[in-house]
């Protein structure tokens, strides 16, 4: 028998686009010849993953999964939201949710753990999905928080089924108080977040690049005023972009009178315990994939001969 290299194994799986294990195993099952071993996956329907593998999948579902003091979003694309409202497809994405919550953040190491049920790592048992559904399939973002002592909100907006939705929020509130208290105000927090879609925590978390921007509109709309009052203008103007942009900072969407801060002061007096804001996750389904806008009347058109 031939000896089956990782470099055979790589080789195939590029150009086929099938998992390393599937590929191994049709390298064993053909004594390593590459031909015979592509004809093999084709055979087990496997390899119409790769046709696939270019096509947008811009839909999908998000997926929010909470364990204790620990909780994780993931974004699992489709190229339809047909395919999103698959039972199959929403098991699929809770399952990978659920391994998520060990990963850390890290999807590549998400897309290496074993898939419940399965022999398959998350992204074999992808790519067998998208042979078994014919759509392109992919795993594209993982985040996680994690908290010592407190509770980690969590809320799922546009919700096809528990957990899984068009927008994931997780926020992470550390304190030794009332968990009753903490978790009540974790999915209001959750469900703020997911409405005002915040820039950063606060001011420092901005992107430099971000505040460059809105400081040089202030100078420009504020051009030949002296220096000293450009100054303060300037820092006026930033404290505005914050309690419109930055979570600590805005009026709570369920109390717009308060800011976030303010809220955390007041239900942390009556769980007993300050409340620190950790972190937050905002995932929202396709965020900056480019989509592509299909013609269907010039699509009917050209079927039809007539273009």
């Amino acid at each position: 028998m031939a000896e089956i290299t990782a470099g055979m194994v790589k080789s195939l799986r590029e150009s086929t686009g099938v998992g390393m294990m599937d590929c191994k195993a049709a390298l064993a099952a053909t004594n390593g010849d590459m031909e015979a071993a592509t004809d093999w996956l084709r055979a087990k329907g496997l390899a119409k993953a790769a046709k696939k593998s270019t096509r947008v999948a811009a839909e999908g579902l998000v997926g929010i999964a909470v364990n204790g003091t620990t909780g994780a979003a993931v974004e699992v694309n489709s190229e339809t939201d047909f395919v999103a409202r698959n039972e199959k497809f929403q098991a699929m994405v809770a399952g990978i949710a659920k391994l998520a919550l060990n990963a850390g953040g890290d999807s590549e190491k998400l897309k290496t753990a074993r898939f419940p049920g399965s022999q398959h790592a998350v992204a074999e048992y992808v790519a067998e999905m998208v042979a078994t559904i014919g759509e392109n399939m992919g795993v594209r973002r993982t985040a996680s928080l994690q908290v010592k002592d407190g509770v980690v909100g969590s809320y799922v907006h546009n919700q096809a089924a528990p957990g899984l939705g068009k927008i994931g929020v997780l926020v992470a509130l550390e304190s030794t108080g009332n968990k009753e208290e903490l978790s009540a105000l974790g999915r209001l927090l959750s469900m703020h977040v997911a409405a005002t879609n915040p820039v950063a925590m606060d001011l420092a978390g901005v992107p430099p690049e971000t505040l460059a921007r809105e400081k040089a509109i202030l100078e420009e709309k504020n051009a030949g005023k002296p220096a000293n009052v450009l100054e303060k203008i300037i820092a006026s103007g930033l404290k505005t972009y914050a309690k419109e942009n930055c979570l600590l900072e805005q009026a709570y969407v369920h109390d717009g009178t308060k800011s976030v801060t303010q809220i955390l002061g007041e239900v942390g007096n009556k769980a007993g315990a300050p409340i620190k804001l950790l972190g937050y996750v905002r995932m929202q389904l396709g965020e900056g994939i480019e989509k592509t806008v299909d013609d269907f009347a010039a699509e009917v058109a050209k079927a039809a001969g007539q273009a």
